[in-house]
């Protein structure tokens, strides 16, 4: 009976990391609304990024607000290799960070040690 009880854990475990890592789940997007020829983005930084995807249109100056909410280490810094950004996010304060919105495209963008990740789109 223990071995068939450890067993039923050991599956029921498995099934769950492998959900967790591969899994289908939902994330957060946001559009940005333009006002006067400028748009901008809320992102909290809290176990991750919300809105994980942001859609900005093209040729608009854009900038994104950062807010650390986190006390992880990982979520410090905030990279966007596509435009040369590697920047702090100091706990609880707002950081803006402005982006070239001049060519269309997907980019990504991660934490500091690249576990946890978001996607800029520019249309």
């Amino acid at each position: 009976m223990t071995k068939l009880l450890v067993l039923l854990i050991g599956v029921i475990i498995i099934g769950f990391i492998l959900w967790w890592f591969f899994g289908k789940h939902q994330v957060a997007s946001a559009e940005a609304a333009v006002t006067n020829d400028r748009q901008s983005v809320d992102i909290e930084v809290k176990g991750g990024y919300s809105p994980e995807n942001v859609v900005l249109k093209q040729g608009v100056p854009a900038v994104l607000n950062f807010t650390r909410k986190d006390a992880s280490t990982c979520l410090d810094r905030v990279v966007f290799s596509d435009f040369g950004i590697n920047q702090e996010l100091p706990k609880d304060q707002l950081e803006t960070i402005k982006i070239d919105t001049s060519k269309p495209g997907e980019y990504e963008w991660a934490c500091g040690m690249d576990m946890f990740h978001g996607k800029l789109i520019i249309k």
